[in-house]
């Protein structure tokens, strides 16, 4: 099966994230079962236009925004007239395959932005990216499959008017880790983790440091990763008073980011809205409880509150709150990581590419939509 998955970034590029994680997971694990795999993806200055990596082919073209009519524009080219189907994921801003090709296309939708598009965006550009994403490409997707990572995402694709029954929940993967590899920090030590921009809202856990400085002299917090968000963070970490206590590392290898999250207590995970929480099962898998908001989509679900971490209210001060019980509950944080990494257990990768690749034989096998110009019933 040839397959061409359409991705704003990949992990190469230093603004990628969870979703190019998974993208690159899935589809080295596809490549490995023998399908010829290409990912479109946006050009940048740490990788080459063309490259072949653990057999899946890297297009590189445009930028944040050129990408999505770049993209296009190649799947309309004969290179690419032969495509069995294509993966088009939908990170708020859609690529519209079904306008560049005739192979049957399956959205990946992560989840729903509704809550970052004013976060991000002035209001006018806001309003806008909203209507694209709850009104355009429902519309333009009315005849595809979906593919999202939650339950709460399936919800909220459903409340857009997609119909269920097109939509499969594909949830994201995790790496078992050995359990002595977990090496907690010998004072107290949040760490978070993921790309740095508004919509994660870093500042709640600096300013989580802040407010417990005086109960927990030694507490320390360890940001892991990088975005253009990063200056304010560094200026917020300042004002706070607690540039000393926080420790930016930028981008990390994999190695070092496993060595990361096992010096952690807790992941805080203060984010406005994720898909499903890919950080909380790399955390979970070393043992570490995570900390987020019960409003935050996904994490509903890859968090189990009270038994594998803590939920709280979409406020700093529960979100503090729940970060200093586990600080000073010894017993009750080493029962909810231990939960944690049986939690995690659950979900490998293996599991995640068999389903995606079902999904993606049931769109081949449906066949190529006809041209809109072709007769009716012909093929």
């Amino acid at each position: 099966m040839r397959i061409v998955w359409l991705n704003w970034r990949d992990v190469a590029n230093p603004e990628g994230g969870g979703s190019e994680v998974y993208l690159e997971t899935i589809a080295r694990g596809l490549a490995a079962r023998s399908h010829d795999v290409t990912v479109i993806c946006a050009a940048h200055d740490q990788a080459p236009a063309d490259e072949i990596v653990d057999g899946v082919r890297f297009r590189r073209v445009g930028g944040k925004l050129s990408v999505y009519h770049r993209a296009r524009r190649l799947l309309k080219t004969p290179e690419f007239a032969d495509v069995d189907v294509v993966v088009d994921t939908h990170n708020g801003i859609p690529f519209l395959a079904p306008w560049a090709t005739k192979a049957p296309v399956v959205v990946l939708v992560h989840h729903v932005h509704r809550e970052q598009w004013p976060v991000v965006y002035d209001p006018i550009r806001a309003r806008f990216g909203w209507w694209v994403e709850s009104t355009l490409a429902p519309y333009v997707y009315r005849h595809c499959g979906y593919i999202t990572v939650s339950k709460a995402s399936r919800n909220e694709l459903v409340e857009l008017g997609v119909d269920d029954q097109r939509i499969s929940l594909v949830p994201n993967g995790t790496v078992e880790i050995p359990q002595q590899a977990t090496n907690p920090a010998p004072h107290p030590h949040l760490v978070v983790l993921g790309r740095l921009v508004p919509h994660k809202q870093v500042e709640h856990a600096i300013a989580a440091v802040a407010r417990l400085r005086v109960e927990f002299p030694d507490l320390t917090l360890t940001v892991v990763g990088d975005g253009w968000w990063k200056p304010e963070l560094i200026a917020y970490a300042q004002r706070a008073g607690v540039a000393d206590r926080v420790i930016f590392t930028g981008h990390v290898s994999e190695d070092q980011k496993l060595t990361e999250l096992s010096q952690a207590w807790v992941l805080a995970l203060p984010s406005l809205k994720e898909g499903w929480g890919l950080v909380v099962m790399e955390a979970a898998s070393c043992g570490v409880p995570t900390v987020a908001y019960e409003d935050a989509g996904g994490v509903c679900e890859s968090v189990r509150h009270g038994d594998t971490g803590l939920l709280t209210e979409g406020n700093l001060d529960s979100f503090t709150a729940a970060i200093a019980d586990l600080l000073r509950d010894h017993q009750l944080r080493q029962k909810l990581g231990a939960k944690a990494r049986i939690h995690a257990a659950d979900y490998t990768w293996t599991n995640s590419v068999d389903a995606f690749e079902g999904n993606l034989l049931a769109a081949q096998a449906r066949g190529r939509r006809p041209s809109r110009h072709s007769a009716p019933n012909s093929r």
